[in-house]
């Protein structure tokens, strides 16, 4: 008998049909989520490939020629573009280490970051990104064939007088400046990290320690630039700092350039401060307010040096000048609120006095640079060239008139 519209169907024929609808759905569900993982996978493979590809075609552009220099961090190449043979590149191979995530340290991956965002005159250039086969990264950098600063103020066999020091800390200062006006810390500026190109070019390298503008209340490290060029407010560990650390760092290479040994070098971080205090003055809350506050400020005791004006620069640098001994005191002044920005150093009336920066084509230089480029590259951020001025230092005496 048919069951009329108007009468209910009985529970176990509802029922009946509830599952059978629920079962559909449930298998329209699980049809529909499989082919959307189906879907997903078949796109993320695709782009894999097209990344892969990518990749390929970056690798395929160089070629590898002769090792330059290796370390335990990176191994750098000499290399030119396939279909332009003249066209030379330094190829910066980072070795993988497993102890990183990903196989990669974070000075690898800021050095990346920080190159990708910097394009200007006085910075290395990054061409180009890819990974081997080995799955290593390689950077593809631009060929600096003229070695370093270091090199040249080593070598006593190469003359160099004030205009040539003011072109090279020019050509630093505004590398600093370009850094600091795009918010990027360098924190480690050193005569071996200032690369120079065919042409004279002074270009700084090794973005390794580098990061960006911090918030005023934010800490960051203060284990980093080299023990010769780190100044007092990161040796006493301040965690809050501004963009001066850097201009301490020139500060020191300035004051190299002119005496061709480190001026203040100390053998361990205690030692360093020791240094600073006997040449430049001993940090007391008089001369720098707050210092006593910062978390490693260690007392002086009874032995305390008067804090160091015009004239102690003018003695100990005379070559530089009333102009560029008041200079370099800016870069150096002990409270980092006090020392000049790198906007301020480009200001300075030193660059406009005589004698005029030598014109970078005419600047000396030294053959067989390749090979020194070679290994400043391939060092880890933070080390410095092993044995450096072993039998070169001499001590300074900060008392002679």
């Amino acid at each position: 008998m048919a069951v009329s519209p108007l009468i209910s169907q009985s529970p176990s024929s509802a029922s009946v049909s509830t599952s059978t609808a629920s079962k559909a759905k449930s298998l329209a569900v699980r049809s529909e989520s499989q082919s959307a993982t189906a879907s997903h996978l078949n796109n993320a493979t695709a782009a894999l490939e097209l990344a892969e590809q990518m990749n390929e075609n970056v690798r395929r552009k160089y070629v590898k020629d002769n090792k330059l220099g290796e370390g335990t961090y990176a191994v750098v190449y000499l290399g030119h573009l396939r279909d332009t043979p003249s066209s030379l590149v330094a190829i910066k191979k980072i070795k993988v280490n497993a102890e990183y995530r990903d196989g990669l340290s974070m000075d690898a991956i800021r050095e990346i970051k920080y190159l990708q965002e910097l394009s200007h005159p006085n910075i290395i250039a990054l061409h180009d990104v890819f990974s081997s086969k080995d799955q290593n990264l390689n950077l593809v950098l631009e060929y600096l064939p003229l070695g370093d600063l270091e090199m040249l103020i080593k070598d006593g066999n190469i003359q160099y007088g004030v205009a040539d020091v003011k072109a090279w800390m020019g050509m630093l200062a505004r590398g600093v400046w370009f850094c600091h006006e795009n918010f990027v810390l360098h924190r480690d500026i050193k005569p071996n990290n200032l690369l120079i190109a065919s042409d004279g070019e002074v270009k700084l390298a090794d973005f390794g320690l580098a990061r960006s503008f911090a918030d005023p209340y934010m800490n960051m490290t203060h284990q980093v630039i080299t023990r010769w060029y780190r100044p007092p407010e990161l040796l006493y560990g301040a965690r809050q700092y501004s963009a001066v650390v850097d201009v301490w760092s020139m500060g020191m290479v300035f004051a190299e350039l002119l005496l061709r040994v480190p001026f203040v070098a100390g053998n361990t971080d205690m030692d360093q401060i020791a240094k600073i205090s006997e040449a430049f003055g001993t940090p007391t809350e008089e001369n720098w307010p707050g210092v006593t506050r910062l978390p490693n400020y260690v007392p002086p005791g009874d032995r305390i040096t008067p804090l160091q004006g015009r004239e102690f620069f003018l003695r100990q640098f005379p070559t530089a000048g009333p102009l560029g001994a008041d200079l370099l005191m800016s870069m150096t002044t002990l409270d980092p609120c006090k020392r000049s920005s790198v906007r301020q150093i480009l200001q300075h009336a030193w660059w406009m006095s005589e004698p005029k920066p030598t014109f970078k084509e005419s600047l000396p230089r030294k053959s067989g640079g390749s090979k020194k480029m070679g290994n400043d590259l391939s060092r880890r951020a933070g080390e410095d060239s092993e044995g450096r001025f072993k039998n070169a230092a001499r001590q300074l005496d900060f008392g002679v008139k």
